[in-house]
């Protein structure tokens, strides 16, 4: 795999184990860990803030003898990696002048690309660095020597790759974060993608909790990677202890973390730049704040090496809308049913109407329904029986749906009727001349279209609302009937993934008595089919004609989310369905999926109101406007 080709850049942060002023000691931990970082393939490693001296040093700091062993030292480091494509970041105190920085080094192929002084310097409570430290506002040049080399020197510096399509780097150092304005708020408006952190921060209780979010929300603000390392063993304890806590962060989400190791320690994570610079090309509000920008920024560059390298290290979840920790998820599907809840109480509000009309099958979409429709009835004080589920058996209607959806209308005490439909799909057969036992999409068809023929028009008998029961991942692929099941009055479950469905009726089913629960987990383990050919779930499973729905949500999510191409999603399903499926299987059904979305488009562009609720939507008033006529081939041809 050729990560340039697929946007990942491979991060080290490393808080190595140290001795406070020992720098040739320190130096030679530094080295180990660069060593074992060039050896697992990492592009970028950083280190803590004053790592090659220790933070903890104090008025040694103006000891003129330590500065020498910084220059010392440093030159040595640069001797060791001359041969090695990684770049490095690392803290050291650099004295210009008469005036002492507190300065991150960034070294790559044996040369210093750039240094950057700290901006903020702070000296309060248990920091005291202004003691110490000039802030880098105050330098007063761009540039400082070393080795007869001229080096770019201040704050003002970005290191971009020029083989790695928008890899950009910005460096802070600690105080940097903690400020109202970080420097890497400017850093990330002028193109840095990579946000790093060289840190010094010790530990008190909740200062975790604090500088974690810290971390969390600076990369989602910047729409960034950020790096986040900090001081750890080996610093003085004399009045404070350091953590050493590592953290790598991509828009929001924490990829990796580590704290209180007593030996040198190496975290490694994979950032996926193409990710963020596709979010910044849809946010178009991250390109207006190009236009606050106080600073001018030089650009560094330098040559990151091609190599193709091993498979990814941070996890891949093969469940994009699903959340893996069970906390989390119960928050989101509390918030989804609010969100529908509210959104379907507003549009009764607004129809001046008292009723809801729901075709129930027994499967899991129009469980869901129903049971929003309830919630909603208690929200507003309306009495649930003003609900009607409609019971419209057709040729391929089981038993055990058929039985599923009586009682569950019996368990949540809704209003219930049954209608076959059967003769009149066969009266509209003899119409058409269509023999029955000639089972194609007429036969099919006709009995979708049928069904919404008679939810709409019972609703306009009570004077009700049709609430319409579809998927997001259904019209994605177009699976429902043209003017049938993809028609309703208010579609209350359009921006739901049927994998997200599945864990929404999970959650509802913990807190309902017991009558409701035994039905919906039984709903649960009903295999998933439309029910249209004689002996429905035996003849005419789903999932076995489109394929999983489980690949076809992960394919939906990066397609839409992100813009990935298909090579790219393709081996994003791999690594998170490795043990699953064969790389044949995915890219089989992924070919379905793209050939399926293109052809399908006409059915979105005339899709019903429905609530939003993730981040990836199809409504063609909101979030996707597509031609229904566009050419799949080039999506096709990326397979190949």
């Amino acid at each position: 795999m050729n990560w340039i080709e697929y946007g990942f850049v491979r991060i080290a942060a490393a808080v190595p184990k140290i001795k406070v002023a020992e720098v040739d000691f320190n130096t030679g931990q530094i080295l180990k860990l660069i060593q074992k970082a060039q050896r697992r393939k990492a592009q970028l490693i950083v280190f803590p803030e004053l790592v090659l001296t220790g933070y903890t040093c104090n008025d040694l700091f103006h000891q003129s003898i330590l500065q020498e062993e910084v220059r010392k030292n440093l030159k040595k480091i640069l001797e060791k990696t001359k041969n090695y494509p990684i770049l490095i970041v690392l803290g050291l105190p650099w004295l210009v002048g008469s005036k002492l920085f507190n300065c991150a080094a960034i070294l790559h192929r044996g040369k210093i690309l750039g240094l950057v002084p700290k901006m903020y310097i702070p000296g309060y409570k248990e920091f005291y660095e202004k003691r110490w430290f000039i802030s880098g506002k105050e330098a007063t040049d761009n540039k400082v020597w070393f080795e007869n080399e001229e080096i770019p020197f201040g704050y003002d510096l970005l290191f971009a790759a020029q083989d790695q399509s928008g890899f950009v780097l910005g460096v802070e150092i600690c105080e940097d974060l903690w400020v109202p304005i970080p420097p890497s708020s400017y850093q990330s408006v002028a193109g840095a993608t990579i946000l790093v952190n060289l840190s010094a921060s010790n530990e008190i209780i909740g200062k975790r909790t604090y500088r974690r979010d810290l971390v969390k929300q600076q990369s989602a603000r910047c729409l960034a990677g950020y790096v986040y390392t900090s001081a750890g063993w080996g610093e003085s304890t004399t009045d404070v202890v350091f953590g050493g806590e590592i953290l790598i962060a991509e828009n929001g989400q924490i990829l990796a973390e580590k704290r209180f190791q007593r030996k040198n320690t190496l975290l490694i994570s994979e950032i996926d730049v193409e990710k963020l610079i596709s979010e910044r090309r849809k946010i178009t509000s991250f390109s207006d704040s190009i236009l606050n920008l106080r600073y001018h920024f030089r650009k560094i560059y330098f040559r990151f090496a091609k190599a193709k390298l091993p498979q990814l290290t941070r996890k891949i979840n093969p469940y994009p809308f699903v959340p893996k920790q069970k906390r989390i998820l119960r928050e989101v599907c509390r918030e989804i049913i609010l969100i529908q809840t509210t959104a379907l109480a507003k549009r009764l509000e607004y129809t001046n109407l008292e009723k809801v009309v729901i075709g129930l099958s027994g499967g899991l979409d129009s469980a869901l329904a129903l049971l929003v429709a309830v919630k909603t009835f208690e929200q507003i004080k309306i009495p649930r029986q003003n609900i009607l589920a409609l019971l419209l058996p057709g040729f391929g209607t089981t038993t055990q749906t058929f039985k599923n959806a009586q009682n569950l209308c019996r368990a949540l005490k809704v209003s219930w009727q049954e209608i076959d439909i059967r003769p009149a799909c066969q009266q509209h057969f003899n119409d058409l001349n269509h023999p029955p036992e000639i089972h194609n999409l007429v036969f099919e068809n006709s009995q979708a279209r049928e069904r919404t023929q008679i939810l709409m028009d019972k609703a306009n008998q009570i004077q009700g609302l049709v609430i319409g029961t579809g998927n997001l991942s259904e019209l994605a692929l177009g699976w429902c009937t043209y003017n049938g099941d993809q028609m309703s009055m208010y579609s209350i479950n359009a921006g739901i993934p049927k994998t997200l469905i599945r864990a929404l009726v999970e959650y509802i089913a913990e807190n309902q008595e017991r009558q409701v629960q035994k039905v919906l987990l039984d709903i649960l383990q009903t295999p998933i089919s439309p029910e249209l050919l004689p002996n429905g779930l035996k003849n005419q499973k789903t999932e076995k004609i489109i394929g999983p729905y489980e690949l076809h949500d992960f394919f939906l999510y990066y397609f839409l989310r992100f813009g990935f191409r298909p090579k790219k999603i393709l081996y994003l399903a791999q690594t998170a369905f490795r043990k699953k499926y064969s790389l044949m299987e995915i890219k089989k059904w992924l070919k379905v999926f793209l050939q399926r979305f293109f052809a399908n488009q006409f059915k979105r562009s005339v899709l019903p109101d429905g609530p939003k609720v993730g981040t990836v939507a199809l409504s063609p008033r909101g979030d996707w406007r597509m031609p229904s006529d566009a050419e799949v081939r080039i999506w096709l041809k990326d397979l190949e």
